[in-house]
């Protein structure tokens, strides 16, 4: 027999200053968050390090590390699945002049992996940015239905 599950949507919020040393707590939030949605471990990590990588541009890229400006992260989860909004403050920018990571003059650099490591650990990924509004990255990962 199988058990229907209501259409209750819980929803979560944090506000952090432009710093890195809040990361790990989004980082942990975001994990905790997967888990009780009813993410196994390794996926709740994967969906961690998306979000981890979304704060980290907005910190760095969007909010250019000015404390002043915030960076919401905006979560949702039922049994469908987990979506994260991650906004930032800062001027925002051309996502079709991002350089491509897999491109053989970008391999080697350290960093430019961000969004292309969003997109591999989660299902849906969308950037909304224009100049002078900020950054709103969504990203959502489903809930895989159980063998039937």
């Amino acid at each position: 027999m199988r058990q229907e599950r209501g259409p209750e949507t819980y929803s979560i919020s944090l506000s952090i200053a432009s710093g890195f040393e809040f990361v790990e707590l989004v980082e942990r939030v975001t994990a905790t968050l997967a888990r009780l949605a009813g993410f196994d471990e390794e996926t709740a990590m994967w969906i961690s390090m998306a979000v981890r990588e979304a704060v980290i541009n907005a910190i760095k890229h969007g909010n250019k590390e000015d404390r002043q400006k915030r960076v919401e992260i905006q979560y949702a989860f039922n049994h469908e699945g987990l979506s994260i909004r991650v906004l930032d403050q800062g001027s925002g920018f051309d996502l079709s002049q991002v350089p491509n990571p897999l491109d053989p003059e970008n391999l080697l650099k350290p960093t430019g992996r961000g969004i292309f490591y969003m997109k591999a650990f989660m299902d849906e990924v969308d950037i909304w940015s224009s100049p002078g509004r900020g950054t709103v990255v969504r990203l959502r990962k489903k809930m895989r239905s159980e063998s039937p």
